[in-house]
This record gives structure tokens, sequence and C-alpha cells, in this order.
């Protein structure tokens, strides 16, 4: 009997769990993947599962799925809309949703390894499911690796994996070479003088210090990048004080930086410290601000020649319109880790989750931007049919593709 993608995707959806927290959503992986034959190893990397399918000589295909959802309210207003809610690093109670997609990644993996067992009469080699926790950590693929999997599970000739975004549903989007950005998360503390909120003259007030310094980072990307190249420089969180009348001691900022290759990193992280700490001196800090690295993502570089092998089956089984080149993606991901330290050849891809005739419509309004929700928006939701039956369709003929 197969398995119900439609009623597994709804279930995961509605019981979403953040980065290293995934044991359900790990657990009924593992146990799909146990009912199909594999050999499953479960708490890898915290959370993380391994399965191996065996089917005698010949390549070793890795499939990678990312499984951890984000503190996000849903609003979507659909009926299996998660209600969920989950404890932070920090100890709050936070809403969860699955706002990226992950179940959708999970079911498709699901899926494409039914495939897999089922024509497993048609090819001969070894595939390696790996269902990572932590994405958006950007640490669950370190976590898998430092646990030894590549000393324990035979080496990847080649790394697969996919991400569901808003294109519209049958479409996939690969391209060779950088396909999404690196990246690292910041936090900046920056020191003053707290007082009294009615005394601003006897302190140094690190709220001001923060919102100058915001506000100078914006020019990195928009006065010192050139306008053809790329650099993103997003101060996605801002904590400083908890009442109205008391200036506060510190402010903390919350950096998410992109870039395309090493130089603009380089460029970019270097730009961001002259402007922290110019900022701080221009508001009369006592104490040097601190930066901290709380990740760092390489770019996401696909293989040329194993993207044009993908692309093409892809063409033969979905349809020679259903394959777009997408333009590199300023979003990053952490599953280069698993082909960057195994040496390699990564395939990573995208596949439309949107209406059809929804994102036409978009599309003739020039309103994409504003209309189609996109990942980690409330309102991301992928249609269910067809973008299971694709997400499926689309990893088993990749992986179908270096198989003997």
């Amino acid at each position: 009997m197969s398995i119900d993608l439609e009623s597994l995707y709804i279930d995961l959806h509605r019981h979403p769990e953040l980065s290293f927290q995934e044991t359900r959503t790990a657990g009924i992986a593992a146990g799909h993947l146990r009912d199909l034959g594999l050999e499953v190893e479960e708490g890898v990397g915290i959370t993380g599962v391994v399965a191996l399918l065996r089917n005698g000589d010949g390549p070793v295909v890795w499939m990678r799925a990312d499984m951890d959802a984000l503190p996000v309210q849903e609003q979507t207003g659909l009926a299996y809309a998660s209600t969920a809610t989950g404890i932070d690093p920090a100890g709050n109670t936070v809403p969860v949703m699955h706002a990226c997609g992950h179940d959708m990644h999970v079911t498709a993996m699901i899926g494409a390894v039914e495939q897999l067992v089922a024509t497993r009469g048609e090819w001969s080699g070894t595939v390696v499911v790996v269902m990572q926790p932590a994405e958006e950590y950007g640490a669950g693929a370190r976590a898998m690796l430092d646990a030894g999997i590549l000393d324990r599970y035979p080496k990847p000739d080649i790394v697969l994996g996919q991400h569901v975004t808003p294109l519209a549903a049958g479409i996939i989007g690969v391209r060779s070479g950088t396909q999404m950005a690196a990246s690292d998360g910041l936090t900046v503390t920056l020191h003053g003088r707290g007082g009294h909120g009615s005394r601003p003259h006897t302190t140094v007030d690190p709220v001001v210090m923060a919102a100058a310094t915001v506000m100078r980072l914006q020019t990195i990307a928009s006065r010192e990048t050139d306008p053809q190249d790329v650099a993103v420089v997003t101060v996605g969180s801002i904590h400083a004080g908890l009442k109205n009348n008391i200036i506060p001691a510190e402010a903390a900022l919350e950096l998410s930086l992109r870039y395309p290759n090493d130089e603009a990193r380089a460029r970019v992280l270097a730009s961001v410290e002259r402007i922290v700490r110019a900022e701080a001196l221009a508001s009369g800090a006592e104490r040097e601000p601190e930066i901290r690295t709380d990740h760092v993502l390489p770019p996401t570089i696909n293989d040329v020649d194993a993207v044009t092998r993908v692309t093409a089956a892809l063409k033969r089984t979905l349809g020679e319109a259903a394959v777009i080149d997408p333009g590199m993606i300023t979003g990053s991901e952490d599953v280069s880790w698993f082909a960057r330290d195994a040496g390699a050849p990564l395939v990573f891809w995208f596949w439309g989750g949107i209406d059809p005739a929804t994102f036409a419509a978009a599309v003739a309004s020039d309103s994409v931007a504003q209309t189609i929700p996109t990942n980690h928006s409330p309102f991301f939701a992928p249609e269910i049919h067809p973008t299971i039956e694709v997400g499926v369709t689309a990893l088993a003929t990749a992986a179908r593709e270096f198989l003997d």
C-alpha cells in the first residue's frame, strides 16, 4: 500500500517543531523509511535521521531534506494551519509554523524514496537519505557531519537537495554555479551608559546608537556596493531596554549578511565592523562594541556537469518548459556542507508551490512581490497538489540520473 503523502504533509504542517527540537518529525520520517525497508539511524546531530538504501554495486547518491520550522504565527487561514507553540533558545514561548516549506521537503523525500524502492529492479547503487535538523539555524548539516556520518556511511558521488519556493507549481528552477548566496549571522552588542529617561545627558544612550548604526549599515548595499553586484545587509532584530523611562546600558542587533563570493564577504564584513565601531565612537561609548559571529554559511554552488545531467533528465520527465534558470537566490543554505566535506558535486534546485493561475495573474499584473507570499511569511503555504507530486518526481528523477 502506498504512503498517503497528502495526509503526511498535512500532519507535518499541523505539528511544526523548532530547530534541534524536531523529535516528532524525525520519528515519523524514520518510521516511514523503516517501513520502506531502509536501515535507519536516529538522533544524528541531535535530531537528524540517516537512512540507507542498498541496492547492489554502483554510485552513491545522498539525498537531503530539512525538517525544522520557524517561530512564526501562521496566518494562512487553512483548515490545517498550525496552532503550535515552542520554546526558543532564549526560553520564550513562541508560535511555530512551517513558514519555509520544510514539511513539504520531508513529504517529497519520503515519496521519492518510495519510488526508488518500488523501481529498485531498474537501478543499482546506494542511496543515503539525510533528514537534517536545524537548517534555519544554519547548524544542522554541520552537526550531522560533526557526528561522523561521512565515516559511518558510504561517501557520496553526488549530493542532491531541493527547496519549495514561490514559483508556479510544476516549475523547477536550477542553475549551474552559485545557486544561493553565502551568509553570516552576526550579533552586535552596543555598550552605553544607562540612566534615568528624564536625564539623558548623564547617559550614553545605546538606543540612539543602535538607531544610527542600523541606518548607516544600509549604506553598505546602497552606497558601497556596485549596483551590478549583490550584497544584502539586514538587521532582523533589535533588543534594548525594559521600560520607557529607563535608558538601558546596552542594545543588541542581529544581522543577516548575504554575498555571492568570498571577496564580497570580506568587503561587507569589514564595512560592518567599520560602521559599528565608528557609530559607537561617535556616540561617545566608553566601551568597544562586541561583534559575534553566530553562523557562517558558504555559497551554494552547483556543479556544472551534474546540473547539465539533472536538467536534461528533468526536462525529459516534466517537459522542456518546466525547467528554468531562476538566477542566483540571495537566500542561504547549509546543504553544501555535505558536498564540501565529502569533496562531492552538488545539485540543489527549487520547485514551485504556488497555484499556477494565481502566479500567472500576479506576473500579468506585475505584482508578484506584493501578492505572492514568500518563504518565512506567515501566509506562505504551498499548494498541496501538484507540489507534492512534482517534488517527488524531481528528487527521484535526479537520483535515478546518477544511479546505474
